[in-house]
């Protein structure tokens, strides 16, 4: 499996699509825009700039992109001082996924943006993995990256064969070595990410960051988020017992993510050392992958929430899981896992909850 090449959400817009079934990332996006809203007030307010470039990592495509633009200025025109209506302040938006991000979408959508006031803006796409530079030094104002970081560069170094027999993630019975070798290679990415940034950012710029993370210092108690890759693990094994797939191909299969605590955060941001942190919240976020005001109630209820939480795993990894073991299994698997799903809420006592992390940066004088 190689990142670069193999990973992106699902593209288009048909009932399997990213821009169909990310309704959980729109949900973050949305409970996150206070900080945003601060963070460019009071860059606005530092800065001065004339010309702002304004960066979204991870932006995949679809409404939850073209959100966070809208907000931004939005959020510039709401808080023009005199001085600012008299300047020829203009605005670059720069939106960065891997080369395999429907782009296309994003583009074909812009034209919903017109007649937005002032300050005028302009949009392009970049591709490549935010592990690598990506910008000239010191050109870029705003960093904002939402529900992307927790993806590694690459499954964990030296994580080989069988040694997580049985899981793609760090599951029940994940050994503590392999729970390290994932938390290794999340430290060792997300200093990269930092470094790289810190380049690229203007003295005084800020970032915010917002990743699926855990409240628990417990590596192997991301609550909902553990619970999702368990339930997939499961659908994997029936394939396995069914003679579907074969068990080294799930073995040797571990997908690329990692949800950090906030003290974690905190101390790689502090090893760091050219970032101060300005703000960090810990948010407790509704996991129902639905729309709220979808009016199902009981069994059929129960039902459609494992079907959307299955759409909405899909859109997300199906790229990763076709690439290892091929296109043939996808509807199987997914419809295993959407009855497993719906299983476990039906008996569940408390309603679940997806932890998620927000940092709000500043590039140090």
């Amino acid at each position: 499996m190689k990142i670069d090449r193999d990973f992106h959400m699902m593209k288009g817009d048909d009932k399997f699509s990213y821009a169909k079934n990310s309704r959980i990332q729109r949900r973050a996006i949305l409970a996150t825009r206070p900080m945003v809203e601060k963070a460019v007030r009071e860059m606005c307010i530092d800065l001065h700039p004339q010309s702002m470039v304004i960066v979204d990592l991870g932006c995949s495509f679809g409404g939850n992109t073209l959100l966070f633009v809208s907000k931004v200025i939005t959020t510039i025109c709401e808080n023009r001082n005199s001085a600012l209506e008299e300047s020829t302040m203009e605005v670059q938006f720069l939106l960065n996924d891997l080369p395999g991000n429907d782009f296309n979408q994003i583009f074909q959508s812009l034209e919903q943006f017109e007649g937005l006031q002032p300050p005028p803006y302009y949009v392009a796409a970049l591709a490549g993995s935010f592990y690598t530079r990506l910008f000239p030094s010191n050109t870029v104002h705003f960093f904002h990256s939402s529900m992307s970081v927790m993806w590694l560069s690459q499954v964990p170094e030296n994580l080989d064969g069988s040694m997580n027999e049985g899981n793609v993630h760090i599951g029940a019975t994940t050994r503590p070595m392999v729970a390290k070798l994932y938390q290794n290679q999340f430290e060792k990415d997300f200093m990269q990410f930092l470094r790289m940034r810190c380049r690229e950012i203007v003295h005084g710029g800020r970032m915010v960051l917002t990743v699926v993370g855990r409240k628990s210092k417990d590596v192997f108690d991301a609550g909902r988020t553990t619970t999702i890759f368990e339930l997939l693990s499961q659908g994997l094994r029936t394939l396995v017992a069914e003679g579907r797939v074969e068990k080294e191909k799930l073995d040797s299969f571990n997908i690329p993510i990692y949800c950090p605590s906030v003290d974690e955060l905190k101390q790689l941001v502090w090893q760091n050392n050219l970032l101060d942190i300005s703000d960090i919240q810990l948010l407790e976020m509704d996991g129902n992958p639905m729309d709220d005001l979808e009016p199902i109630e009981g069994t059929a209820a129960t039902q459609a929430t494992g079907q959307s939480m299955s759409a909405t795993l899909r859109a997300a990894i199906e790229s990763l899981i076709a690439s290892h073991f091929g296109d043939s299994i996808l509807d199987e698997l997914f419809t295993v896992f959407a009855r497993n799903f719906t299983s476990y809420i039906e008996s569940e006592v408390e309603k679940s909850t997806i932890t998620v992390i927000t940092l709000y940066l500043q590039a140090k004088h």
